[in-house]
């Protein structure tokens, strides 16, 4: 299906997002956008952002569209947290009237999240074009929502922007974009958005070092960096448990800005907070983190996000979890797969550091949303 490109003077894109790394996707996007709006002899690109409210508050949200300058949300469907059946029919029953009315060329779908989800299922339930972008990332857990959402996604999308060759070769493997593919849908290898904006704004960020290093009393690669939100590590006590007693086995400070999900499973409980390696704080703004990743002597994690960053930063990374959706990290070294093991974590940091002299660069080269923006400008599909 090729979506109908309407007036040749312009074109009318929605993006679906509602979590923070679908924030930094789409200000990439949005810059892309504004620079072919500003190219002579192009139909105009009218875009606009469909906030789902999966991510709120100040830190996870409003933070974000402060400090990447991202246009104010046309709809924010304040979907909110609960169940995966409430949000999931939150976000559609208050998606379809602002579909209906925008009657959009393109709905973009950004990730792995249930905005990614619900995005994909109702634009394609309505008739409208979807756009996958990071398509055919595969963790190949089938446990994990994300994985979940990911899949959905790309077999609902007519077009799947994919970050690099090994997801192209996924989505090969599921007959999308092949010869044959009775859909015709188009499958191209545009690179990470998310570089993009690493190298858009790392200078800025690096300008907030001193500052991070002041507040928390910390020294550049003299501590460990600590991310954990994901359901199968913050729902599940005895890996929650594993992960946080292996803190006490470390070396160095632990910075941990902990997210509303986990502090919520946490509770009122004073560990790890009462540790005098660990230092709990709350959510920071996306220069901040990108300063306080570069300044990390390692990085422990289980966000698919923040593995990237790392691998982009140079800084060695710790992943919490069995399997991940970016395996070229892990071949090249730079990525160790640990899963909630404490001894196994603990192992994993006193390792001896990686080299990244050479490594290739697996997802672009800087400049995918420049290409995503041409692709579906041209209305390939």
């Amino acid at each position: 299906m090729s979506p109908n490109l309407g007036s040749p003077k312009s074109v009318r894109w929605l993006s679906i997002v509602g979590a923070r790394p679908q924030f930094i996707k789409v200000a990439a996007i949005c810059r892309a956008i504004d620079a072919h709006n500003q190219a002579q002899g192009r139909p105009a690109i009218e875009h606009y952002i469909v906030h789902t409210g999966q991510h709120y508050n100040h830190e996870m949200a409003e933070l974000f569209f402060l400090q990447l300058d991202i246009p104010k949300p046309r709809y924010d469907l304040e979907a909110g947290s609960g169940s995966h059946g409430a949000q999931l029919a939150c976000m559609i029953e208050r998606m379809e009237p602002v579909l209906n009315t925008e009657n959009p060329d393109w709905v973009i779908v950004y990730g792995d999240t249930n905005s990614t989800a619900a995005g994909a299922l109702l634009a394609s339930r309505l008739g409208y074009a979807v756009a996958h972008l990071e398509a055919g990332c595969r963790s190949h857990n089938w446990k994990m929502p994300e994985e979940q959402n990911r899949v959905v996604a790309d077999h609902l999308s007519q077009v799947l922007l994919a970050p690099s060759r090994k997801a192209v070769e996924n989505l090969e493997r599921e007959g999308i974009g092949v010869a044959g593919d009775p859909r015709r849908r188009t499958v191209a290898l545009v690179g990470d958005v998310m570089y993009d904006m690493l190298l858009a704004n790392l200078m800025a960020a690096m300008r907030l070092t001193k500052h991070n290093m002041d507040r928390y009393q910390l020294k550049p690669k003299g501590y460990y960096l600590l991310t954990l939100h994901r359901a199968e590590n913050t729902q599940n006590r005895a890996r929650l448990l594993e992960i946080l007693a292996a803190l006490e086995g470390l070396d160095l400070p632990v910075l941990f800005p902990i997210h509303p999900r986990t502090r919520k499973v946490l509770g009122e409980r004073q560990f790890p907070g009462d540790k005098a390696n660990v230092k709990v704080i709350t959510p920071v703004g996306y220069l901040d983190m990108l300063a306080l990743e570069k300044s990390a002597c390692k990085i422990l994690t289980d966000s698919g996000g923040v593995q990237k960053e790392a691998f982009y930063l140079r800084v060695p990374c710790i992943t919490l979890r069995e399997e991940t959706e970016w395996p070229e990290t892990v071949e090249l070294g730079v990525n160790r797969l640990t899963g909630t093991d404490r001894t196994k974590i603990v192992g994993a940091v006193q390792e001896t550091e990686p080299s990244f002299s050479g490594t290739p660069a697996p997802f672009g080269n800087g400049k995918a949303s420049e290409h995503i923006v041409n692709i579906l400008a041209s209305g390939a599909a």
